[in-house]
């Protein structure tokens, strides 16, 4: 499951990063909920549906593959799309992930409490996501009718044709000048955003419509990526750590109060919940705080400082273990590692996905997102191929 799952979200990533010019983003996005929720119907069909054990195997692993695939090129444009937007609602895209991992630990928790059958309890867990992809579809559609989004997808220049819902129907004076870049010429302020804050310098010189045909080129990928590596390192590193010891070694961490209910659910409360909720929190809090700031050389220092988290939960009440002494053996010191591990995860990587698309020019901020997304699968993917050297060495 781990490698069905981490190696097409890798590869069409990767592959969504180079081929989302070539694609439109409606197809990209919409065709890929379909998918998505066609497999998931499936799913959840097959709950009910008698099989011999290895072509369920079989059926199950491919479905994986194709979910993983699709949902890699889903999350690559969604992250291109919102790079489009004020930072905020990159914050609050990102906080939206953390919310389902916690609604995904919350119904693992009620799923367990209840002592539901297998069955009835797969089929409530495929059903689900099937009615989440077909909300998430239908807002989708309707996102291009609001004035909001129309004002910022049409900064983006050249922005694909073929697009529905007519995406570029209006032109702004915003598509004419060079967001966060330097102007030879006079320089006029205009407010964006629903804030109003936010600052954009435009261009006034005589040969306009000149620069703004080349400004309307988008940069190369290569070029991007020199904008935005240090972030690229930040995000690839964060889930790095995060994935070699969450889930593989916290799993397996015991409760130093055996016997009782507390027994039956305490990797769920301690390691999912606890991580998911600190997580959820982490990304949230960079609505308000966002320290350190995107040129400060402390931020990546703080990034490789989150190391350290892998050998102290590694010292906990991990069984069944080989090598290493118990070092920490109460609950509640497990329940607060756990707690800073997730809250540093959810806090540096929600500002590293939200500081890159600033770091480039509007026409290049979803070509930062579609880049910043393989380096996230990037880093999923390095962590769940270390998770299982350190189980070992546990």
């Amino acid at each position: 499951m781990t490698f069905l799952s981490q190696l097409p979200l890798l590869v069409f990533t990767l592959l969504n990063s180079f081929m989302y010019q070539r694609i439109s983003e409606a197809i990209r996005i919409a065709g890929s909920l379909v998918f998505i929720l066609l497999l998931f119907i499936l799913t959840a069909v097959l709950v009910k549906v008698d099989m011999h054990a290895d072509l369920f195997f079989s059926v199950t692993m491919a479905t994986i593959w194709f979910i993983n695939s699709f949902g890699a090129v889903l999350q690559g444009s969604l992250f291109g799309l919102v790079g489009l937007l004020p930072q905020k609602y990159s914050t609050v895209f990102m906080s939206g992930q953390g919310l389902a991992g916690t609604f995904a630990a919350i119904a693992m928790l009620l799923a367990k409490a209840s002592e539901a059958d297998s069955e009835s309890a797969a089929l409530g867990y495929f059903i689900t996501p099937c009615v989440g992809t077909l909300v998430t579809l239908l807002s989708y559609l309707l996102l291009p009718r609001l004035e909001f989004a129309q004002f910022y997808l049409n900064r983006s220049s050249k922005y694909e044709e073929g697009t529905t819902d007519k995406l570029l129907t209006v032109g702004t004076p915003l598509e004419n000048g060079k967001l966060n870049g330097h102007a030879n010429g006079a320089v006029a302020s205009v407010a964006l955003g629903s804030s109003g804050q936010d600052e954009a310098k435009l261009e006034t010189s005589p040969d306009r419509s000149e620069q703004a045909d080349s400004s309307a080129e988008k940069s190369s990928v290569l070029e991007v990526f020199k904008k935005i590596w240090v972030m690229a390192f930040c995000v690839t590193f964060v889930f790095t750590v995060t994935l070699s010891v969450f889930p593989a070694v916290t799993a397996d961490v015991k409760t130093a109060f055996p016997g009782g209910k507390w027994e039956h659910v305490f990797i769920e409360v301690c390691c999912f919940l606890v991580f998911n909720i600190h997580d959820w929190f982490g990304r949230t809090i960079t609505t308000w705080i966002r320290c350190p700031g995107k040129e400060s050389r402390v931020f990546p220092a703080l990034v490789v400082s989150r190391v350290i988290f892998i050998p102290l939960l590694m010292l906990c009440n991990v069984q069944k273990r080989s090598y290493l002494p118990i070092a920490f053996s109460h609950d509640a010191i497990f329940a607060l590692i756990m707690a800073l591990f997730s809250l540093s995860s959810g806090y540096f990587v929600c500002l590293s996905m939200s500081y890159a698309p600033q770091l480039v020019e509007p026409k290049d901020a979803e070509t930062a997102g579609a880049l910043m997304t393989f380096f996230l699968a990037l880093g999923l993917s390095i962590g769940a191929a270390l998770s299982f050297l350190l189980r070992i060495l546990v």
